[in-house]
């Protein structure tokens, strides 16, 4: 007799059974598929929910369907201008098709991420460096279509390829930088010689108008007088245009 009475043969074989029992009913959750293989065979995917599979002949894998964020270590690369940098990125993927991803290639997070490194390696290498550093959204795409192309018979769905960062040499980043600060000059001495064309333009305009008027040289010259009188200075020698004395010396 066993322990809770009953004889030993029957309680060793309501145990085995519980045990069975639990071994045969998996509880899947609902981002989770479960690839059934059977005797060797694949039988297909199930899930989500509970799930009852035959110990001991059926093989039941776990598959998540969730979006993978898969980062790529720096890669040396070349790029078309013969300029050594190192470059990484992150690829945003999910299983789409879990039977598939577990019988076209063994592993589809190692097949993937090496697929990745190759693949930024040898699109970066096909840019300027000028390029790189100002249409990584044109390379970001690129990247993207190659990627979702190559892993489209593995079932998976490749979403989103960002480039994270650039490291260029030291020598190239003062190269840069020398050449960022030239082109600040030349804009700023562009937008000076604008100004002083305008500038230019303005008083031609104000030559032509004086001289249909001339009087309004005397306006702008009393003008002047009002202006300077209202500043702290001692003594004040202003030249006199001769046109204010005219009517003074025709009386005389």
């Amino acid at each position: 007799m066993g322990i809770t009475g009953l004889p030993s043969g029957l309680f060793f074989l309501i145990v085995f059974l519980l045990i069975l029992a639990a071994s045969a009913i998996k509880i899947l959750r609902e981002y989770e598929r479960g690839v059934v293989f059977r005797l060797g065979r694949l039988i297909g995917a199930k899930g989500p929910g509970l799930i009852i599979i035959i110990p001991g002949v059926d093989k039941l894998i776990k598959v998540s369907l969730r979006t993978v964020a898969l980062d790529i270590p720096p890669q040396d690369v070349i790029t078309q201008d013969n300029v050594s940098i190192k470059v990484n990125a992150v690829v945003y993927f999910r299983v789409i098709d879990p039977n598939k991803a577990l019988t076209e290639v063994e592993n589809y997070l190692y097949a993937t991420s090496q697929l990745a490194q190759t693949t930024l390696r040898s699109v970066v290498g096909q840019f300027d460096l000028d390029d790189l550093l100002s249409r990584r959204d044109k390379i970001n795409i690129q990247l993207q279509e190659i990627l979702d192309k190559h892993t489209d018979p593995w079932g998976i769905k490749v979403s989103l390829v960002e480039t994270k960062a650039v490291d260029l040499p030291v020598e190239m980043q003062r190269a840069i930088a020398k050449q960022a600060e030239a082109e600040r000059e030349r804009r700023a001495k562009i937008i000076h010689a604008e100004g002083e064309a305008q500038a230019a333009a303005k008083l031609a305009e104000a030559a032509d108008v004086i001289g249909k008027n001339p009087a309004t040289i005397q306006l702008r010259f009393l003008q002047t007088l009002t202006e300077v009188a209202t500043e702290k200075n001692s003594t004040i020698i202003f030249p006199v245009p001769i046109d204010l004395l005219t009517p003074f010396m025709k009386k005389q």
